[in-house]
């Protein structure tokens, strides 16, 4: 690790001239491995107001510095929102839940193996070296929203959740304006220049989630499939939530996670399914909108199969198609 200098933010105006940290779960890893090496650390964890779980209106503002920990066992959560204390506990082990935080959670950076790497090229980490994944290894790469410069997928389990529950971001800025940004707009695609991941500002923090107000009666899932049952990262993920009246969905929120650069929804999908009668022969036609012909990596061509079945099998589980008491399956007070 290279030497750095350390600041104590004491007040929002200290936040500038430096790489912000919290929790520091994965950014003190890449500064290990030196793919981050920030001059200067700035230590946002004494900023009021930033550690909160507040009520706003129906809906809930959840603080930068909130724990995973703590949003996942907030009851407030589980029962409005249990969909994303779900994702929460579905993500990381218990001792890093403890550290890393709301903010912090959406920030992380990909695991493509070509970005940890320094060894090899990558337009993440070094704009205009190129994209080694392209000819290497891939498994864990992107399917969606993909570019000739960057193949690589978004980890995060809370963002997906957050999208599905059609989140804000909360983001201040060095001139003292604070903006809202919805989660779905909050990520940007590689483009040619997969380096800038999101919408923020060079002095920009992200100051709290927003949640909206919670639906009654829906019905929520995250379905997470990974090689093994704790501590791994998604190989293709699923949050969702379904209203119906009898058997016809009225209304569903649909995100997909680890195929894509950021959160992925799908609108055509959505169109598809909506005011239709739940069935088989319904959700085999959304999942052929959904899965794309080919994938972008032939190592991925696997999660073209995985998405479809995972698909499949979460909305005859969110429909009560397939077991309604399915351990997976929450329901909004």
């Amino acid at each position: 690790m290279r030497n750095f200098e350390y600041h104590l933010a004491s007040s929002f105006k200290d936040v500038t001239n430096g790489q912000i940290i919290a929790g520091g779960t994965n950014l003190l890893d890449l500064m290990k491995i030196q793919v981050m090496a920030p001059d200067a650390l700035v230590d946002i964890t004494r900023l009021d107001g930033l550690s909160d779980i507040q009520v706003e209106g129906k809906g809930l503002r959840i603080g930068a510095l909130v724990t995973n920990t703590a949003l996942a066992n907030d009851a407030r959560v589980k029962a409005g929102w249990p969909l994303l204390s779900r994702a929460i506990l579905a993500g990381a082990s218990a001792q890093i839940r403890n550290k890393a935080t709301t903010g912090g959670n959406l920030l992380q950076r990909t695991r493509c193996p070509y970005f940890y790497d320094t060894s090899q090229s990558c337009n993440k980490r070094n704009p205009g070296d190129g994209c080694a994944a392209k000819g290497g290894a891939g498994r864990m790469l992107a399917l969606f929203g993909t570019s000739e410069h960057c193949l690589a997928a978004h980890p995060s389990d809370m963002a997906v959740a957050l999208t599905a529950l059609e989140a804000e971001v909360e983001i201040y800025n060095a001139a003292r304006e604070t903006r809202r940004v919805r989660m779905q707009e909050f990520y940007q695609g590689p483009g040619s220049r997969p380096d800038v991941e999101n919408v923020l500002g060079k002095d920009d923090l992200i100051t709290a989630i927003v949640l909206p107000p919670p639906r009654s009666g829906e019905r929520q899932i995250y379905r997470k499939v990974r090689d093994r049952a704790s501590y791994a990262f998604a190989l293709v993920s699923i949050a969702g939530s379904v209203a119906m009246r009898g058997e016809t969905i009225t209304d569903l929120r649909l995100a997909y996670g680890s195929v894509a650069p950021h959160p992925w929804t799908d609108r055509d999908v959505a169109r598809i399914l909506k005011n239709q009668k739940a069935s088989n022969e319904l959700f085999q036609r959304a999942a052929d909108a959904l899965v794309p012909e080919t994938a972008p990596h032939p190592d991925t061509d696997y999660k073209r199969i995985l998405l479809r079945r995972t698909f499949i099998a979460t909305m005859r589980q969110l429909t009560g198609l397939s077991d309604p008491e399915g351990s997976d399956i929450a329901r909004t007070n």
